[in-house]
């Protein structure tokens, strides 16, 4: 299963997608200026839905593509269904 990300602020610059059980946020980070404040990069982060708790990085994050990222989570997906 393929994650489809879809924009939800253009200028925060963050994307979400879901599969049936986890979703996915990647956001666009910098020191500065407007949006979110962090490391520069593409910050990758999911949570299951059926278990109440934050949001977790997903490993590599913050990542220097959008693409990079999205790869990252449909990689990271793939582990947690196999696992699961």
């Amino acid at each position: 299963m393929a994650l489809h990300f879809r924009r939800v602020d253009t200028e925060l610059e963050i994307w979400i997608a879901s599969s049936d059980d986890y979703s996915f946020v990647i956001s666009n980070e910098c020191r500065s200026g407007p949006g979110l404040h962090g490391e520069p990069g593409f910050v990758a982060s999911y949570r299951p839905d059926f278990l109440n708790m934050p949001a977790a990085d997903v490993s590599g994050s913050p990542l220097s593509s959008f693409a990079e990222a999205e790869r990252a989570c449909n990689a990271f997906l793939g582990r947690l269904l196999i696992e699961g």
